[in-house]
């Protein structure tokens, strides 16, 4: 690791007060855990939590005159393996320290590495980042199914991978309500086959309610196709996700995940 400079006591006071926050942050136990793990000495175990956190790196900052030592401690908390049964928990604690890393340049990813970025300057632009494009999207009535997906992306207007989430997470609805395992079009066209179909959107007896199922297997499938697979596989540097496109899938996703709520499960699906 690169060596960092120190952060200002108020920046790590308030990044120590996320992570050992009452209720939603590390156990006491956790703490010295970590600690012990960086070999960093952690002499103030009876206070509170935050404040035992806080001195113990702000110790050892002191000592190395680095800031590596809160980028360290961040990186072991936030390891993704930790939250496997509460992922919920992850991104409560991944959005708040991503509020407060903002300002200093920094941001907490999906995968619980901090990586440098764009710092904002005033708490009002890192507070807008966590709300501008959730706002928009609530404008629009959008389905709680893309939000249960991409919360932490949204955090931070990352569009780039709150669409790849959403998008993730529609595969995922389906596989949950088909029981099937597969994904992409080998998923779709099972799932939603117009002879022996495990979801169906309608009644499937007219030519028109076939052609529905048939209509949004082929959307399902460009989805994936078009959106989903690229976004995988391309760095977000050469795969462009302006606003205004993030919104529109977010649309079309929610009008899919619509009209999964109407659909019928059958031949061996799940209820």
């Amino acid at each position: 690791m690169d060596l960092i400079p120190p952060f200002k006591a108020s920046a790590m006071e308030a990044a120590c007060k996320v992570l050992a926050e009452t209720t939603t942050g590390l156990t006491g136990g956790e703490i010295g855990y970590i600690l012990a793990d960086m070999k960093v000495d952690d002499p103030d175990k009876s206070i509170t939590k935050w404040k035992r956190l806080f001195n113990a790196l702000a110790g050892v900052q002191n000592k190395h005159q680095v800031g590596n030592h809160l980028i360290m401690f961040i990186n072991r908390a936030m390891d993704p393996v930790r939250y496997v049964s509460e992922p919920e928990l992850f991104a409560v604690r991944r959005d708040g320290l991503n509020i407060v890393l903002s300002l200093c340049g920094y941001h907490v990813r999906d995968d619980g590495k901090v990586v440098r970025t764009a710092p904002e300057s005033t708490l009002a632009g890192a507070q807008s980042r966590a709300g501008r494009l959730k706002g928009l999207l609530e404008s629009r009535a959008t389905h709680s199914e893309v939000f249960k997906y991409c919360r932490a992306e949204l955090l931070q207007d990352n569009y780039f991978h709150a669409v790849f989430e959403a998008i993730k997470g529609l595969g995922q609805r389906l596989r949950d309500m088909s029981g099937l395992k597969t994904d992409g079009a080998e998923l779709v066209n099972t799932a939603l086959s117009t002879k022996s179909p495990i979801i169906a959107l309608n009644s499937l007896s007219t030519e028109t309610e076939i052609s529905e199922q048939r209509g949004i297997a082929y959307l399902l499938v460009g989805v994936f196709g078009a959106v989903r697979n690229p976004v995988a596989h391309a760095p977000r540097t050469e795969w462009a996700m302006p606003e205004q496109d993030a919104v529109d899938m977010f649309s079309l996703v929610s009008y899919l995940h619509r009209k999964l709520d109407t659909a019928s499960i059958v031949n061996g699906g799940k209820a």
